[in-house]
């Protein structure tokens, strides 16, 4: 029987409420099933840089991979071949269906929030990465699940913000990658929450056309979760309303249904997408497919090596890479404390980090000291510090109380705790943490709580703490990730402890889904003052032979859930930069950010090497990287402005209806760089390693363009050749250039390779109002490693 003949077989088997069931979740991230025909319940799990499963729990920990930026910086879509069998590997681990990546919005601006888990601002090298992502992933049987579904360029009002884009600009741009998506197979994709030309997007015509109609997507349409808007709807394009249990798509649509308000026939037709799903999932009519291998140590190295190969050298005046008894003078306030990954859904909570003091220290002679501080925030309390009084070791206790009764209790190793559709917490008036800590240096400690609510801290019985904490943001994202925080200081001696008691009111449970509450455990360990901080960095730097400064961005912001203000470094970083360069001329800059940031000293240092939110082996490749055991293997994904003020699209902030236009049409990123003939600090597909290049002999038969790579320098290197093309006196309007292709190479020393780079046909391709039209006469094609360095050119027709 075809796997069509069998889907009309179990759907007919299914009355009106069966089939009402399959098309709204069963919970946070679980699709329903039906006992009745085989179909099993199918957990789905965030995806794009790591999978989460279906709760925030340091005891079941994943693989933290390389952010979106990172991995697109490799501008290597085999790397995502590795990562999707990784990807594919954890899901199955945790039994997940499908993860909810990669993210293939664009760079439209760089004040976006979430760019960080967005490849790139070119649809060209976003569709690349973003196709190898999905092959790769469903190789193995598990569905991946592009979103989102258009036009999801920025957080601000991102639930309620009209996208006015023309078709052009939607079809070359923002709708290319999803194309590309749907070629590669994709089994799922997630539509977003904003709306597009005055209607949201889990009701927009887009879903028809071109995506279910030209494109020919067979699978399923999964609304972004809470984002559909009525019961109505649930007779245009969207397949499945997440999370559950049903609401709006529940008794409300089938008294729609048979009221004849929404047709039944729309019904069938999601439920037989969500059928073939999980047909080609494994969770009807068979099992999953058999997880790809990975162990423990090969995760790592893949991680290490990703984000090796995502780091880009942007400039460097021969510091590195740095010989074997350099010392270093390590300082900023990620060297410590970096950002592995960056806030909102991409989220993972992985078992093990290596930070660049780490990482660092393990190869080179390192002394470390931060200079200056982010802010003055409490951190998830050490796991070393506390004890769990219940057991005895090192963690702490959880245990939900209803009055006097413990309804259940758990020992935790995570001072950063996520209640995430807890059901256990809907039965508990209150939660508690208790725990032993120990301080291991003199002074003055902060101890407190990030919560929402009522909370009440204690320290050895003493009640120190008790107000309702209430959060001043408008993201609900950002109220469960980074709720706001109290604290009280106490002066404990080297090895003192203290008994500490949180206990916070338990919110109302959400029908269906139980509580979701975000519960912080923190400490600030005793610090110097800012200024003796500061000054005693600059003078390490005095007498080191090299620092290396480790500056980056903070959690509030850079995440899901809002767009940044600005692109300045948070704090006194930039002041901190400034001072130990003026002492010591070899001062290399890492860049622990996902986007775009100011660098107003790059013209005062000797290296600046972006590290992006490089996954939880942060330290070990940046070692590699600093030392040269591994080349920076990355081209820039997006363009590095010297100043906001110079970027030629800024705004993501709606109008006083709701609406965001896109005015500038195809002129986003480089484009726009381009067409204002402004320089940026350093352009799109930029990237330096530690060899030097010649390309030469261009030629161009169809649609293919070769040329001779020669590595001139003293070590085998990493260099890709990327082709754009332009239109001299075109009849229509288009970028100075654009992307067409690119290849990446790794030539010896000495050696020369012939490179060929595939133009396809939509290169030459523009939209107009009757579909893809080709401009006849002749383009020219310019060869080089940047948007900016393109020394080749040639003619094709």
């Amino acid at each position: 029987m075809s796997m069509d003949d069998r889907i009309e077989e179990l759907l007919a088997k299914l009355d009106l409420p069966g089939k009402l069931r399959l098309i709204s979740g069963a919970g946070m991230f679980r699709l329903a099933g039906d006992p009745a025909i085989g179909l099993a319940e199918m957990p789905v799990s965030d995806g794009p840089s790591g999978v989460r499963g279906e709760h925030w729990d340091e005891r079941d920990p994943s693989v933290s991979l390389p952010s979106g930026t990172a991995v697109a910086a490799s501008w290597n879509p085999e790397l995502l071949g590795e990562i999707g069998a990784l990807i594919a590997h954890e899901a199955r681990r945790k039994g997940v269906y499908a993860v909810l990546g990669p993210t293939i919005n664009l760079h439209r601006s760089p004040l976006g929030g979430r760019h960080f888990e967005c490849f790139s601002e070119d649809p060209v090298l976003t569709a690349e990465m973003a196709s190898a992502y999905v092959e790769a992933v469903q190789a193995h049987g598990v569905s991946a699940c592009p979103k989102h579904y258009v036009a999801n360029d920025s957080e601000t009002d991102r639930f309620t913000v009209d996208i006015q884009a023309d078709d052009r600009t939607l079809h070359e741009l923002y709708l290319y990658p999803f194309e590309r998506s749907v070629r590669a197979g994709a089994w799922m994709i997630m539509d977003a929450y904003n709306s597009v030309n005055g209607v949201t997007m889990t009701e927009n015509v887009l879903l028809d056309e071109p995506l279910k109609g030209s494109w020919g997507f067979d699978g399923v349409v999964v609304s972004d979760w809470t984002a559909v808007r009525s019961t109505a709807g649930a007779a245009k394009g969207t397949d499945l309303a997440m999370p559950g249990p049903p609401m709006l798509w529940g008794a409300p649509l089938e008294e729609a249904v048979r009221a004849g308000e929404v047709p039944e026939s729309a019904i069938d037709e999601k439920v037989r997408r969500i059928l073939r799903f999980a047909m080609r999932v494994g969770a009807l009519d068979g099992e999953p497919a058999p997880a790809p291998d990975f162990s423990a140590e090969q995760a790592r190295d893949l991680g290490r090596r990703a984000a090796a190969e995502g780091m880009v050298l942007v400039q460097n005046d021969g510091v590195l890479p740095l010989r074997p008894e350099t010392t270093v003078a390590l300082l900023g306030p990620n060297a410590a404390l970096p950002r592995f990954m960056g806030g909102g859904s991409a989220t993972v909570i992985p078992s093990r980090t290596a930070t660049p003091v780490e990482g660092l220290e393990a190869v080179l002679p390192v002394t470390h000291t931060p200079g200056v501080r982010l802010a003055e925030q409490l951190i998830p309390v050490p796991l070393e510090l506390v004890t769990d009084p219940e057991t005895g070791t090192p963690g702490l206790s959880l245990r939900y109380l209803d009055g006097d009764t413990v309804i259940d209790s758990q020992h935790r190793t995570a001072g950063n705790l996520m209640l995430f559709g807890d059901k256990k917490a809907a039965e508990a008036g209150a939660i508690e943490v208790r725990a032993r800590l120990r301080a291991d240096v003199q002074g003055d400690w902060q101890i407190g709580v990030g919560t929402l609510g009522q909370a009440r801290l204690e320290l050895d019985g003493e009640l120190v703490l008790d107000e309702t904490i209430t959060f001043e943001g408008t993201d609900p994202v950002g109220a469960i990730l980074y709720p706001p925080q109290r604290s009280v200081t106490r002066t404990f001696a080297a090895g003192q402890e203290v008994d500490v008691r949180i206990t916070v009111a338990t919110p109302p449970a959400i029908p269906g889904l139980g509580v979701i509450l975000g519960l912080t455990f923190g400490i600030t360990r005793p610090q110097r003052s800012a200024s003796e901080e500061f000054d005693a960095a600059v003078e390490l730097a005095r007498t080191s032979d090299v620092a290396v400064i480790v500056v980056g961005t903070a959690e509030q912001i850079e995440s899901e859930g809002f767009d940044r203000t600005d692109l300045r470094l948070p704090g006194r970083q930039d002041e901190l930069v400034a001072a130990v360069a003026a002492v010591n001329p070899r001062t290399i800059v890492v860049v622990n950010s996902g986007a775009p940031v100011e660098l107003p000293w790059r013209d005062e240092v000797a290296a600046v090497l972006l590290s992006w939110f490089p996954g939880q082996e942060f330290g070990a490749a940046l070692a590699d990287v600093l030392t040269g055991a591994t080349e920076p293997g990355g081209r820039l994904p997006t363009t590095w402005p010297k100043t906001l003020g110079d970027v030629p699209v800024r705004n993501t902030t709606p109008d006083s209806v709701g609406a965001l236009p896109y005015s500038e049409g195809i002129h986003i990123g480089y484009r726009a760089w381009l067409k204002d003939a402004v320089a940026p600090a350093y352009p799109f597909g930029h990237g330096l390693g530690y060899t030097s290049w010649t390309l030469s002999d261009l030629t161009v038969s169809g649609r293919t363009a070769t040329v001779t790579l020669t590595n001139t320098g003293d070590r085998a290197g990493k260099q890709v050749v990327q082709a754009y093309l332009s239109r001299e006196q075109s009849a229509v309007d288009r970028p100075v250039r654009w992307l067409a292709g690119f290849a990446g190479v790794t030539v010896g020393p000495g050696e020369s390779r012939t490179v060929s780079v595939e133009l396809p046909q939509r290169a030459f391709e523009h939209w107009t109002d009757t579909g893809w039209a080709t401009e006849p006469g002749e383009f020219t094609i310019h060869l080089g490693t940047s948007v900016t360095a393109l020394p080749l050119t040639a003619t094709i027709g």
